[in-house]
């Protein structure tokens, strides 16, 4: 068989080839950013009724700055919690200097390559496209500075049960280099301790992320919903008890992330000769489940799902089903009626669960490296494994997952609100923006359950969803995606710097609503893109 060309990337085509921006442009904007220029006038602001001499950011990866698949010195400088921490600095608002655990590192860790090379933070390459890893990583060390001066308590990988678990330290490196007692103290007890004025909170993504990053083999990974409630109540009501005032964020849409859409379902391209030759050779397990429908062992709708036939340009992707029923003791049932050969039945055992993908199937980024490989390719010949992809019953439980978590933010926020007799946090949902910036229309937004379980929510998605892809700030149009003009960064998940200005700008918006305070956007245009080679 001729060696084949994947469509992979496919939100990526438009970008890359509509936009002009080549590797020394991006240096360029890279050095700027490191070293920017002076600003000819200084703006002043006020606080209006909120104090931020301590402003204390408690989140995951997005808040720590992890981007482009590794924890780097130029990401965690471009974080949505230290450009808030810049802005409260500002003439007349009265934030003072903004301390996180610098990892000290210009490429960051993204695990081990071929030799034991360690892996550092993914740029993009053109020629793919797509995202390669850079070959100078370093493995996170100590953190040197001093713990007691810190004000970003991000934890990249934490769940928010995580966040009053001793137990992180020991599990969680990224923590454990800068806990103030590791084995004893929790990331919830290091914020209180540094006795914050206000606060912005930012956790549950990966209480149902990993799930779908890990193509929802372990359902176990997605947080008991009584296990997220007692977590967010309990850190929720001690910051709250401190006085200090805060923002709580919700959740966006996972499933429509760049990490779940980069890859198309049906990125197998064929010509007629290879789809014949590939069609002569699943005969046999077309006839098989023919034969299963037959003698009544299935239905004819589940062998027509699982049939596999191929045609001349782009073919849906051969995977693996863990939902579906396993088949192979109704193909053993063959071979005692003596409808198939054992050795036969020895050709199917690759198709107990298999079939091909739907629209409703989303391919995870990393299923990129594997399709098409092998001797018989995988995702062609052989299904690609469950880990590779989201299915369509996978992709609902992570939007359901999603969808009660949310539910329950807001549920513990107004609780809290209530039992004070004043709002003493406030509540951004990120939800519109997403709906936004990834075009969405009024069906999509009921689909992937948005909102905050009242009409009034949804009604709020649905106002931002005008089926436009991209977000539009100061006439630029930047995309949902990590090309050129794109707000994430290279891994598919977190956002590049232009993204956390877009989050930063959020958390204004409402604070000036909530507080009155008067504090300029951070310039999303101004901030780099991704990096590209």
């Amino acid at each position: 068989m001729k060696k084949l060309k994947l469509y992979l990337f496919a939100l990526l085509a438009s970008g890359a080839i509509m936009t002009s921006c080549d590797e020394e442009e991006n240096l360029v904007e890279q050095r700027k950013s490191d070293n920017p220029l002076p600003v000819v006038t200084d703006p002043s602001g006020s606080n209006g009724s909120v104090t931020l001499t301590k402003y204390v950011s408690i989140g995951n990866s997005i808040t720590a700055g992890y981007m482009d698949g590794a924890l780097y010195t130029n990401g965690q400088a471009h974080s949505f919690a230290n450009m808030l921490g810049t802005q409260f600095q500002i003439s007349g608002v009265g934030g003072t200097t903004f301390n996180q655990p610098d990892i000290n590192s210009d490429f960051g860790y993204s695990g081990m390559g071929p030799g034991n090379t360690i892996l550092g933070r993914y740029v993009l390459d053109l020629s793919i496209p797509g995202p390669k890893p850079t070959l100078t990583g370093q493995v996170p060390t100590a953190y040197a500075g001093n713990k007691a001066e810190l004000n970003n308590f991000a934890v990249p990988g934490m769940r928010i049960v995580d966040i009053n678990s001793p137990a992180l330290a020991g599990s969680n490196p990224l923590y454990a280099r800068f806990a103030s007692t590791p084995g004893t103290s929790t990331v919830l007890s290091d914020a209180l301790a540094a006795a914050p004025t206000f606060y912005t909170y930012w956790l549950g993504n990966n209480d149902a992320l990993g799930y779908a990053v890990g193509g929802g083999v372990n359902a176990a990974m997605i947080t008991s919903q009584g296990d997220f409630q007692n977590a967010l109540a309990s850190s929720l009501s001690q910051l709250a008890g401190t006085g200090a005032k805060g923002i709580v964020m919700t959740l966006p849409p996972l499933v429509v992330l760049p990490y779940f859409r980069a890859v198309k379902w049906n990125a197998i391209p064929l010509d007629q000769a290879n789809a014949d030759q590939l069609n002569t050779a699943f005969a046999g397990l077309n006839a098989a489940l023919d034969g299963l429908a037959a003698y009544n062992l299935i239905s004819t709708a589940e062998a027509a799902k699982r049939k596999v036939t191929y045609q001349a340009g782009p073919n849906a992707i051969l995977m693996h089903d863990k939902d579906l029923e396993d088949l192979g003791p109704k193909f053993d049932a063959l071979v005692g009626a003596q409808a198939i050969t054992a050795a036969q039945r020895t050709a199917l055992e690759p198709y107990r669960q298999s079939r091909p993908a739907t629209s409703s199937d989303l391919p995870v980024l990393s299923a990129a490296t594997v399709l098409g490989t092998g001797t018989a390719p995988i995702g062609l010949a052989i299904p690609i494994e469950d880990k590779y992809i989201l299915s369509a019953n996978e992709v609902v439980r992570t939007v359901t997952a999603r969808a009660t978590f949310n539910q329950t933010i807001k549920g513990v926020v107004d609780q809290i609100n209530a039992g004070a007799g004043a709002t003493v946090i406030t509540l951004v949902d990120v939800q519109p923006k997403f709906a936004d910036l990834f075009g969405l229309d009024a069906a999509t937004v009921d689909q992937l359950a948005l909102g905050l379980g009242t009409p009034e929510s949804v009604t709020a998605v649905k106002a931002e969803a005008d089926s436009q892809l991209g977000i539009t700030i100061n006439g630029t149009n930047l995309a949902p995606d990590f090309s050129p003009n794109g707000v994430f960064s290279t891994d598919g998940i977190h956002p590049n710097p232009r993204g956390h200005a877009i989050i930063a700008n959020l958390i204004l918006s409402a604070m000036r609503t909530a507080y009155g305070v008067d504090i300029p956007d951070v310039d999303v245009l101004a901030q780099r893109g991704i990096l590209v080679q």
